[in-house]
């Protein structure tokens, strides 16, 4: 995997995210990345900055589908209260990403694969074993 492919972009976004690193996350994301969540969608990297302050969510990856632009990962999710730091939920979730011009352009999260998959037209077959 290149630096500057879409799945090694979309994973250095989950780290920083992981990390709260603001500044990187935002350096990683189009300026008007669109984000999709149970809240409902909207864009920008304010939009961004309100997500990573309130979410508390850690993301570990389990597996990874990609094709072209269009990154799909399994992801095992855990909630930490932002305030105190205890966890508030663990879940496994999918989250959707399209990557454009090395910057991610969308996040969608999604609580099942199958849904993720099929919103960025990927398949069980489009699926790289980790660290590739």
């Amino acid at each position: 995997m290149t630096p500057d492919s879409p799945l090694a972009i979309v994973q250095a976004w989950q780290d920083a995210a992981n990390d709260q690193n603001v500044e990187r996350l935002l350096a990683l994301s189009a300026p008007d990345i669109e984000i999709v969540g149970p809240r409902g969608s909207g864009y920008g990297h304010q939009l961004l900055r309100d997500w990573l302050a309130r979410a508390g969510l850690t993301l570990t990856t389990l597996r990874a589908f990609v094709s072209g632009a269009d990154v799909v990962l399994a992801d095992y999710g855990l909630w930490r209260y932002v305030d105190s730091g205890e966890v508030n939920g663990e879940a496994e979730i999918a989250c959707r990403f399209r990557v454009a011009d090395g910057r991610v352009a969308l996040f969608a999260r999604y609580d099942d694969l199958d849904d993720a998959l099929a919103a960025a037209h990927l398949t069980p077959a489009d699926e790289i074993p980790l660290g590739a």
